[in-house]
């Protein structure tokens, strides 16, 4: 008996999506202007992580990528969350999509073209969970490039920086006390909100210089705490967290230059400038660490190898020298909430002792013989408290 020819399928088609452009080719820029239901035009070559999470927070209907999100230089994780999140992805379209799509205009993803009205004004690779590994697969293959060029970066700045990591020379004075404080450092970076919920006991409980970097500052808002300090370039921080009250530190080029020293002068409010080569979470670390900081918590900051070089970026080498320099007052969020929540406060434990007292009060006032132990307790009691007072005359 001859069997039948199987038939081959092809896979179906997804379905065509369409929303509002919002085009920028500075994602961090584009994500304070996103709304839910909008189509992200982004210029950005390996998609990180963060930037995947901030996407689709804002429920954006679709992601346009002039670029490669997987260049396959290393493997970084941003792609996997949008596919993963149900967000479509539609890659290495060409810069040309910002000359012909301005904001607002309607944009449709059909496959892997992108229509404006009846135009295609776009096209590149439609992305799905199998082409994303299979991307993240051969991008391991580059993987030791990138960890000789994160070491000869590391080098490069630790001659550049070397008086300020050794030193502490070019920290400048602050107004907020940190020294002998513990000092909680939130970067809107790696899981930063669930990691904030979990220290909300640690929080009220020890009240922490609370320094907040760039979007941190507004994510210390965004979960009811005020932040103490505020660094960084300011250019992804709100105007009213600005003026919560919050003592200022505006990151500046080596040369002096401080760009975002503009916008909070136009504010009306005052600052201090910090002149480093480090990223602004770095120069966060780096002061609270000079100023004499009792432990520094880091929240949405780069822990593992994988974080340092899904950011793709040479900055990142300033990162893991600050770490070095903290040593081990640096501790992250997710270790101080998990030792947090498993030790018992003073007032449980006291709670704990008198309820104890109680008990064993009781128990023995119920029987003769515990009376009696009651009575000589008593007596040894008004004994102690006969010589203490003579003591103290």
């Amino acid at each position: 008996m001859r069997l039948p020819a199987l038939r081959r399928t092809r896979p179906a088609e997804p379905d065509p999506i369409a929303g509002p452009a919002r085009a920028d080719r500075r994602t961090k820029r584009l994500l304070g202007r996103l709304r839910p239901g909008d189509v992200a035009v982004i210029d950005h070559v390996d998609l990180d992580r963060v930037t995947a999470d901030a996407l689709v927070a804002r429920e954006v209907a679709a992601v346009v990528n002039a670029k490669p999100s997987i260049s396959g230089r290393y493997p970084n994780l941003g792609p996997e969350v949008l596919v993963r999140a149900g967000v479509p992805l539609v890659d290495d379209v060409g810069e040309e999509v910002f000359h012909k799509v301005r904001d607002g205009a309607v944009l449709r993803l059909d496959g892997d073209a992108v229509y404006l009205g009846e135009e295609v004004v776009a096209r590149g690779a439609r992305q799905d969970s199998d082409s994303v590994a299979s991307a993240m697969e051969h991008a391991k293959d580059g993987l030791s490039v990138q960890l000789e060029a994160f070491a000869a970066n590391t080098m490069e700045y630790l001659k550049r920086e070397r008086q300020l990591l050794l030193d502490g020379v070019g920290v400048p004075d602050v107004v907020t006390r940190i020294a002998g404080r513990h000092a909680v450092i939130v970067v809107r970076g790696y899981d930063y909100e669930s990691d904030l919920e979990l220290l909300r006991p640690y929080l009220e409980r020890f009240t922490p210089v609370l320094i907040g970097v760039d979007g941190g500052a507004d994510a210390l808002v965004e979960a009811r705490f005020t932040p103490d300090m505020v660094i960084g370039d300011m250019d992804a921080v709100s105007d009213e967290v600005l003026r919560c009250g919050a003592e200022i530190v505006v990151r500046a080029h080596p040369d002096g230059r401080a760009p975002g020293l503009t916008r909070i002068q136009q504010l009306g409010l005052s600052a201090v400038t910090f002149p480093a080569a480090a990223t602004s979470q770095d120069i966060a670390l780096l002061l609270a660490d000079d100023k004499g900081a009792e432990l520094i918590v880091t929240v949405g900051a780069h822990a593992t190898l994988a974080e340092f070089l899904d950011r793709g970026r040479g900055g990142m080498a300033s990162t893991f020298l600050t770490r070095l320099r903290a040593g081990g007052k640096l501790v992250d969020a997710k270790a101080v909430a998990r030792l947090f929540r498993h030790s018992p406060g003073t007032s449980s434990i006291a709670t704990l002792v008198v309820t104890a007292l109680a008990a064993m009060a009781a128990t023995l006032s119920a029987s003769t013989v515990g009376r009696s132990h009651v009575g000589t307790l008593a007596e040894q009691w008004d004994n102690l408290l006969v010589q203490a007072q003579r003591l103290l005359l």
